[in-house]
This record gives C-alpha cells, sequence and structure tokens, in this order.
C-alpha cells in the first residue's frame, strides 16, 4: 500500500470513527408545478471541517475502486459524464448527477447496516461503499438499470463501523432508498421524499405513525371541563413535533415541512423553496460535539439538484451564496476530470448598501 492511500485509509478511519454522534444529514425532494423534480439535502460533520470539493467525471474515464487495502478493487469506465460533491477526496462523491438526469447520494447508517465481509479474492467485483454514487452515476440512466447489475459488485466498507445508505432518483419523480443488511441489498420506494440515518428506512415510515396527529395551521379550540382551551399562537396544530437532531426526530420533521410546503411553479423556485426548509436542519455549531469550536457550522453544505434542468446547486458553511453548476454547459467528451474545493476564498460576502 503506498504512502498516499495509507493516509486516505487514516483519514476515513477517522471520519468513521465518530459517525455515531457527528453525522446528521437530512434530504428530501420536491417538484414544481411544470414538472420540474429537484432532490436536496444537508451535510454535517462535527468532528471538524470536511474537506469537500465539486468532482467532474467525462465520459470515458477510467474509474477504480478502493478496498479496504487500497486501491485495488474493481475498475469500470465511465458511460455517463457526471458532476458530484465529494468528501475528504474526489473518489467519494456524497451527492450528484449525470447527464441522463439519475441523481445519487449517500447518507451514513451506522449500526443498522451492515455488508459482507471483504474477501480479497473479490477485488475485481469490489466496490468500495463511499464510491458507489460514483460508480451508480457514471454506469447507470435509470433506477431499473441499477438494480438489475447491483449484485454483480461487492460492496465492502474501507473501516468497520462505517455504513452508509443510499437514495437514488430519476426525473421523473421516482426515488428509492438503497440499504444493505447483513450483506443483503433492499431497495424501497420513497413516497414520503425523506431520507436521514439510522435506523433503517422502514422505521422512520413506522415512526410517522407516532405523530399522525400532526396538521399544519392552528388547532381549534377545546373545552376541558368548564375550562375553554385555545391556541397561544399559530402553527399550534403542530405541536409535538420533534425539534432536536436525532435521525428520527429529523425524519419527522423533514417529512412535515416537505409534504405541506406549497408546490412553487418551476424548477428555480422550487430549489429555492428547498434550500429554505433545508435552513431549518442546519446544525449548530457544538450542539453535536461540545469541544468543537472552530467551524461556523456543524452542517458543512447544503445541495439542490434539479434532476430536470440537470443542474446542481450548493451553498456552505462558509459562503451562503448559493453557486450552480449547469451540466448543459458542460461537454462530458472533452471535459478532463477535475475536482475543485467548494469554497475558493472561505468567506461570506456582504453586500453593503449605499444610503444617500
Amino acid at each position: 500500500m503506498n504512502s498516499i492511500t495509507k493516509n486516505l485509509l487514516i483519514g476515513v478511519a477517522a471520519i468513521a470513527g465518530g459517525i455515531g454522534e457527528s453525522v446528521a444529514c437530512t434530504g428530501i425532494s420536491l417538484t414544481a408545478a411544470d414538472g420540474s423534480y429537484i432532490q436536496a439535502r444537508t451535510i454535517e460533520w462535527a468532528k471538524g471541517e470536511l474537506t469537500s470539493e465539486y468532482v467532474i467525471i467525462p465520459r470515458g474515464e477510467q474509474l477504480q475502486s478502493y478496498t479496504p487495502t487500497g486501491l485495488n478493487g474493481m475498475k469500470y469506465t465511465a458511460r455517463y459524464g457526471v458532476v458530484g460533491l465529494a468528501v475528504e477526496v474526489k473518489e467519494f462523491i456524497a451527492e450528484g448527477i449525470n447527464e441522463a438526469g439519475l441523481s445519487a447520494g449517500l447518507f451514513f447508517f451506522p449500526r443498522y447496516g451492515s455488508y459482507k465481509p471483504y474477501n480479497s479474492s473479490l477485488n475485481t467485483t469490489t466496490l468500495a461503499d463511499l464510491q458507489v454514487v460514483q460508480w451508480i452515476l457514471s454506469q447507470f440512466s435509470t433506477i431499473d438499470e441499477l438494480k438489475q447489475n447491483i449484485n454483480n459488485v461487492s460492496i465492502v466498507g474501507l473501516e468497520n463501523g462505517a455504513v452508509v445508505h443510499w437514495r437514488i432518483g430519476e426525473p421523473s419523480g421516482r426515488q428509492v432508498v438503497m440499504e444493505i443488511v447483513n450483506g443483503k441489498v433492499s431497495f424501497f420506494e420513497n413516497t414520503v421524499g425523506v431520507l436521514t440515518n439510522a435506523p433503517g428506512f422502514e422505521w422512520h415510515l413506522a415512526n410517522l405513525e407516532n405523530y399522525v396527529n400532526l396538521r399544519p395551521g392552528s388547532a381549534t379550540n377545546y373545552t376541558l371541563g368548564k375550562q375553554e382551551l385555545q391556541p397561544i399562537g399559530g402553527s399550534s396544530a403542530m405541536l409535538g413535533l420533534p425539534g432536536d437532531f436525532t435521525p428520527p426526530s429529523r425524519f419527522v420533521r423533514a417529512a412535515f415541512f416537505r409534504n405541506t410546503a406549497p408546490q412553487r411553479t418551476n424548477g428555480h423556485n422550487t430549489v429555492l423553496q428547498a434550500f429554505h426548509i433545508l435552513n431549518n436542519f442546519d446544525v449548530p455549531i457544538a450542539i453535536e460535539n461540545p469541544d468543537e469550536k472552530s467551524l461556523p457550522s456543524a452542517t458543512q453544505w447544503t445541495s439542490a439538484i434539479d434532476l430536470t434542468a440537470r443542474r446542481v446547486y450548493y451553498k456552505t458553511a462558509y459562503n451562503n451564496s448559493i453557486r450552480l453548476i449547469d451540466l448543459s454547459t458542460i461537454d462530458f467528451s472533452k471535459v478532463k476530470y477535475q475536482s475543485h474545493p467548494l469554497d475558493s476564498v472561505r468567506e461570506q460576502p456582504i453586500k453593503q448598501l449605499v444610503i444617500k
């Protein structure tokens, strides 16, 4: 194993060592009145700075997966051009889209997910879990294509205990969640349009039934004995909505915010609405890790992808200005494989108004 690969795996181990208490990703999806389909999400890491960059993969690029022993896993060629947002290294795409409109993202899934044990004799078909998004987006145009080919690869973790599950969406608005438990791959149709972390997706759906009483707006007056009760303020029908940052609570909160949001006219307005909703999941510094003092927020970046228009939007903890990568402006037959920091300058621009 060369020194670069060794240092990379040490870095992955450092991240994986704290994922149970430090990662709090929240994903939502929205559909505009004109049919534009948007998938948006946050990504958190409370143990320090998470190096993040945007990645461009051209058609025809030769790619290879890491294994727990180095850069010696499955080799494959990109069939589709890809734009992704990666963490730590350009191969670890956490969220992205390809030129066919298929989008995918990973969400940490500690304790509840589990892969088959790593077997070095299967290296030619071995795929690191943190590179599954790269593989999906570079190889497939539909969810059904992925489902037909998923058993042709052996997905492994680069570090014990580091497990993820995935959200995959099509421009049609179809979205699935892919989970691996005891080495078995399962797909779930995601009709609620939300994903967080552990426990499993089906558990989160069942847990929603604990909140069947919640409604948008205000509760009606109620007479308790001879005492008439009335709402103190607005949104009282949502009283009881969990407000903490655990995955179950974020799932419930995201589901109600997403499903009570008014439908916008087009993709542009829906992207802005997605960012607005996800502002509610911006984790304040030191909430997850009291020892962390330097980060502006534990929510390191937020993205929204328009699967219909093939556009990637993002903002970061250091700069809340929304940036855009439009896939229609990229020639994936000629562009070079490249990656660049999400923030060229870590500074929030502030425009001062001139008063005359």
